[in-house]
């Protein structure tokens, strides 16, 4: 006689001469070592890594890695499926079928990835991860090898999907380039933009200056124009005013600038009267 008791994360079956007696989540009981066999079935979510090297549509190597997350929603049909028997002392699985449970998930996986990625070209499939991880999701879920051993696929996440170290260094070099080209381009266009704003203002310049010399040219003969015409009505006034003059004699002409000598003495400093100009004075006076 002894005593079992396990966590309630085990699911737990009694098998008694080969027949299934007692079942649930953490049982305790006390058995008959020598006609009892225990069998333990994980009840909790399970995490497992993996990682798949695959080839894609144009023969590029890739690897992804990732991780999935199961869970056995039917212990009971499992135990009919894989061996999950435990040596009740040490609970330690008598058995590998444990782990083949892990291997029949991830080659469904692989099978279900590799089929996927040999229809997208390398470009493609390193940057799809979220996409692939539906589409597999959805596929893995509908196998028929997940539903009849009772698995519950929760999750599956692509953490990286990477081409051989050469061919990342070819991309990376090719990236490069596209990197620098777009660089090029970008300078090659600022500086026509440049250029192009350049010749815009060195043209509206011009314009302005155009405009300037036509508007001077208009100021100048305008001006010209004022001048002329001052000219033409300062002659006519001129002309006018003398003409008053040729009615009169001379020795009235010579007296009226005498006359007019004398109203503006204060802004003559010295006055020279040459004998001609005294003899026709005095000849005027005895007259």
């Amino acid at each position: 006689m002894a005593y079992f008791k396990d966590d309630p994360s085990k699911f737990i079956i009694k098998f008694v001469n080969g027949k299934r007696r007692r079942s649930g989540h953490g049982l305790s009981f006390f058995y008959w070592r020598i006609n009892t066999s225990i069998a333990t079935i994980p009840a909790m979510t399970i995490d497992s890594n993996f990682v798949f090297n695959e080839i894609t549509k144009n023969n590029q190597a890739i690897t992804l890695q990732g991780h999935f997350m199961y869970k056995i929603k039917d212990p009971k049909r499992m135990a009919t499926i894989l061996d999950f028997q435990i040596h009740p002392r040490s609970k330690q699985y008598l058995t590998e079928d444990p782990e083949k449970l892990e291997m029949r998930i991830k080659n469904v996986f692989q099978v279900r990835t590799r089929s996927e990625i040999e229809k997208m070209e390398l470009e493609q499939a390193l940057v799809s991860s979220e996409m692939l991880a539906s589409k597999i999701m959805e596929s893995v879920e509908g196998s028929n090898i997940i539903k009849e051993m009772g698995i519950d696929i929760l999750s599956v996440t692509f953490l990286s999907i990477r081409p051989t170290p050469e061919l990342a260094r070819a991309l990376e070099a090719e990236y490069r380039e596209n990197l620098q080209m777009k660089a090029d381009k970008a300078i090659f266009e600022r500086r026509a933009a440049a250029v192009e704003q350049e010749s815009k203002i060195k043209e509206n310049e011009l314009n302005s200056q155009i405009a300037l010399e036509k508007k001077r040219k208009q100021f100048v003969a305008l001006e010209g124009e004022n001048i002329f015409k001052e000219a033409e009505f300062r002659a006519k006034a001129n002309e006018t005013e003398l003409a008053a003059y040729k009615k009169l004699v001379p020795d009235t002409l010579l007296a009226l600038a005498l006359k007019e000598i004398g109203e503006n003495a204060d802004k003559i400093d010295t006055l020279t009267i040459t004998p001609e100009i005294l003899a026709s004075i005095l000849k005027g006076t005895k007259k």
